[in-house]
């Protein structure tokens, strides 16, 4: 598939995202010799019969290939005291060097995730499609492990920010 969206839709676009704030979250997975990991805000939840939930990457990212053999894959959900792990997600470090901040540890099936992640959910792959420059990759959630307190590490305007206490609305 081809498009050819004109420059300023695209800046437009880019500059309308910019404003959706996502909590970050970091991607991980393992081909059996070696580690990947990216850092990621295009992650969400699916369903929950069964419980699954979706990530979208970027074909050209190094994390694909294994992927894209269909290499089971952690989503580790990032507190605010994970920022420097979040950067070095990004492209600060590379390869095996993304694993030498945070306690990282394998799953049975050796997927690699994040002991103190405010939550880890380590999936099967059980779906994928291709858009324009990424695959959109279903997970359906085979191990759901969660650590310390709601402080979610969040992502809006091109930088990382915290969020304040939430909300609860109450219904009468």
């Amino acid at each position: 598939m081809t498009d050819q969206t004109s420059h300023p839709l695209r800046a437009d676009m880019l500059l309308a995202m910019r404003r959706l704030a996502r909590s970050v979250a970091v991607i991980s997975c393992s081909d059996g010799e070696r580690r990947y990991s990216m850092s990621a805000t295009a992650v969400d939840s699916l369903s929950t019969e069964p419980p699954s939930l979706l990530i979208c990457i970027n074909r050209n990212s190094s994390i694909f290939p294994p992927l894209d053999q269909g290499a089971a894959f952690c989503v580790n959900v990032l507190s605010a005291q994970h920022q420097h792990i979040a950067i070095d997600c990004s492209g600060r470090l590379k390869g095996e060097e993304r694993f030498t901040t945070g306690n990282w540890q394998s799953s049975a099936q050796g997927v690699p995730f994040l002991l103190d992640a405010q939550a880890s959910l380590i999936c099967t792959q059980d779906g994928r499609f291709d858009y324009g420059t990424h695959a959109v990759i279903i997970g359906r959630v085979d191990q759901v492990l969660i650590s310390g307190e709601v402080d979610p590490l969040v992502y809006v305007d091109g930088a990382y920010t915290t969020a304040t206490a939430p909300v609860r609305c109450v219904t009468a």
